[in-house]
């Protein structure tokens, strides 16, 4: 009767050992990040004039603006703003950004300047601290360079750029 007992007790061990094993789960994989564009906020220089040597607007990721050399801010109601994008990914996640090269932009009335993406709000690497469904903001600047009014003749410009964001 006394190995009976012990039998009993041994596969009682064994169920409760087994229970606790199965209770864990493994480790989720990393959920894959989504990238969203404010199509209203995209990369804005604003208004400015030029002047004869022509030099560089630059818009920053806080929202304010420069310039260099002969230009002159025109604070003509023409907003300027970075760009911004929206990052949802886990808590946690590590996200490289990678800025695309230089772009050249064409203007309305010809022409054709450089914009060089700039940095961003976050820095790069950064840790996302925000949980789904909320969303990191990413503010992306930019620099434009501007030459003589010949090179480049009062008018809009326009064009596309790239910044990839890399899940770590």
């Amino acid at each position: 009767m006394n190995r009976y007992y012990q039998g009993i007790l041994c596969c009682c061990l064994s169920l409760l050992l087994y229970g606790h094993a199965a209770a864990q789960s493994p480790p989720q994989p990393p959920r894959p990040i989504a990238i969203y564009v404010n199509p209203s906020q995209g990369l804005i220089f604003g208004a400015f004039f030029q002047g004869i040597a022509g030099g560089t607007v630059i818009v920053y990721p806080d929202g304010s603006r420069s310039v260099t050399g002969d230009i002159v801010q025109a604070n003509l109601g023409m907003p300027y703003s970075p760009a911004i994008f929206e990052i949802e990914a886990q808590s946690g996640t590590l996200i490289s950004i990678l800025n695309g090269p230089d772009v050249t932009l064409h203007g309305s009335n010809g022409g054709a300047i450089i914009l060089h993406v700039g940095t961003s709000s976050t820095g790069s690497p950064f840790i996302t601290t925000v949980a789904p469904p909320g969303r990191t903001q990413v503010r992306v600047g930019g620099t434009l360079t501007i030459g003589s009014p010949l090179a480049n003749p009062p008018g809009a410009y326009s064009g596309t750029f790239s910044v990839t964001f890399i899940q770590e």
